[in-house]
């Protein structure tokens, strides 16, 4: 799912625009005595180091926000979160992103309108330009059947329509089935075709299937 897409976006929140400027605190810099002058040639230099970093930040903050992302009135997904930033600057390559610094939830649903999986975080960061979506920290994926995929970080790329990460990941299967353990994984967007990396545990099939697969 990206924001901002061809699809149509229903957005519900409660927003509060923001422009973060950083100004030099002057006024506090009354030289009182040559301690005081002191104290305030080194607010001077911190403002100075300050400034020299980041002179200005532009960021809007939603709250409560609560996306809908639909084709053809056919809702395809819906993303909750107690807060989401939009950087409107190229500060440390921030522009166009959006982030979830209180976590998030997107629950994704078939073309009949069930819920096919649903991914949660405690952080979240969809990064436009490069069409990445990150998730971070206590990463919890639901399938439908019950089957459950954890782990500490999870990215979507959106061109390549793929999950992946670099880290630990476990898989928890349907009716004791089974539970793997990966040190990194990529799988499709169903989680029908996965491949992970010195892949340990024990997995029992199911009817015909010989290989691990979510949502059968």
């Amino acid at each position: 799912m990206t924001l901002g897409s061809e699809e149509e976006v229903m957005i519900s929140m409660n927003t509060c625009s923001t422009k973060i400027l950083i100004q030099p605190p002057l006024s506090l810099c009354i030289a009182i005595g040559g301690f005081l002058l002191y104290s305030c040639e080194n607010d001077l230099r911190e403002v100075s180091k300050i400034e020299n970093i980041q002179q200005e930040e532009a960021v809007d903050i939603s709250k409560d926000v609560k996306i809908i992302v639909s084709d053809s009135a056919i809702v395809k997904a819906q993303l909750t979160g107690p807060e989401m930033r939009v950087y409107h600057d190229t500060t440390g390559n921030k522009n166009s992103n959006y982030e979830f610094q209180k976590g998030l939830q997107i629950i994704f649903y078939d073309s009949e309108g069930k819920e096919s999986q649903r991914i949660r975080s405690d952080y979240g960061k969809q990064r436009v330009l490069d069409g990445i979506t990150e998730f971070k920290k206590n990463v919890v994926v639901n399938m439908s059947d019950g089957s459950i995929i954890k782990t500490e970080e999870l990215y979507y790329d959106e061109k390549k329509k793929i999950y992946y990460n670099d880290v630990p990941i476990s898989f928890e299967f349907k009716d004791a089935r089974g539970n793997l353990q990966a040190t990194s994984f990529t799988s499709d967007t169903d989680f029908k075709n996965i491949n992970g990396q010195n892949m340990t545990g024990f997995y029992i099939s199911s009817g015909n299937s010989q290989l691990p697969s979510f949502g059968n």
